[in-house]
């Protein structure tokens, strides 16, 4: 009784909908139901994803399996066969989790980056954050560092609360301004200044945030102590956002941004800016 119900009202929608867009429209989904007879929230769902299955690259990194092996242009069964052999080689089962940590707050009236030193609060907020990635006791692979020095002091405070082993590394591509934002900025800026520090930024993207490669068998759990216009970008270029709404977004001091890459590309923001782990008086923007 329900089906035909639901028959009734798609044709009765359809013939009464105007011709051109809405009609045509109506009229599809009215032949899918007829056609699969599915119910018509399957039939909505499956148009939508068939709208925006474009809309995702999921090779968005490069290093999709199938991307990293030269297909095959032959018939012959034993080449197939070692394509696919070479195909399966490439997949990883592994999941980085990537742990994205702003600096704690520092001296804003200094001249030189030896200068901007984390302030006293600056310092309890990265001991604050050290103790919570301690308390979480994840297996942390690696952890890497901006150059600047009040990433740096953010990050000695931190491997204190952790083990002593976990490599480190330090990079100059996790510093930098911010690109050129959308909508545009109230004060002028000239865009001589914003050019180099899109492509640095691209660069530093495309070597810290991807998936595991193929002979990573565990999941791994990696930190970076950065810089808030680094998160901000790496946060919406992994989501496949335009990095240039990056204003819309402003992590605390010593806050903890986190980002999983399945092996199948997939990306999931756990959390971001969470600082909820510190007292409420040392949160600071």
């Amino acid at each position: 009784m329900a089906k035909d119900l639901n028959k009734r009202f798609l044709r009765k929608l359809a013939l009464s909908a105007s011709v051109g867009v809405v009609g045509g429209f109506v009229m599809y989904i009215f032949q899918e139901h007829n056609k699969t007879n599915a119910p018509v929230n399957n039939v909505l769902v499956k148009i939508h994803n068939k709208i925006f299955e474009d809309d995702w690259d999921s090779n968005w990194d490069k290093r999709q399996h199938k991307s990293l092996v030269e297909p095959v242009q032959s018939k012959k069964r034993e080449l197939k066969d070692k394509y696919n052999k070479q195909i399966k080689s490439q997949i990883s089962g592994a999941t980085r989790h990537i742990f994205l940590i702003r600096h704690g707050q520092y001296n804003l009236s200094g001249e030189t980056d030896g200068d901007r030193k984390l302030t006293e609060l600056g310092r309890k907020q990265a001991l604050f954050t050290g103790e919570r990635l301690s308390k979480l006791n994840y297996p942390w692979s690696k952890i890497t560092q901006s150059t600047m020095t009040r990433a740096m002091e953010t990050c000695s405070i931190i491997q204190k609360q952790l083990p002593a082993n976990i490599p480190l590394t330090t990079s100059d591509l996790l510093t930098g301004s911010q690109i050129q934002p959308y909508p545009l900025l109230k004060h002028w800026i000239p865009e001589l200044i914003f050019k180099p520090d899109r492509s640095r930024k691209e660069v530093a993207f495309r070597k810290f945030i991807h998936r595991a490669p193929p002979e990573q068998k565990e999941d791994s759990y990696e930190l970076i102590v950065c810089h808030t216009n680094i998160i901000k970008y790496f946060v919406m270029r992994s989501l496949q956002l335009t990095p240039e709404a990056q204003l819309r977004l402003s992590p605390d001091h010593a806050s903890i941004t986190w980002l999983s890459i399945a092996p199948n590309g997939s990306v999931t923001l756990r959390c971001y800016s969470n600082s909820g782990y510190m007292p409420p008086d040392a949160i600071t923007h």
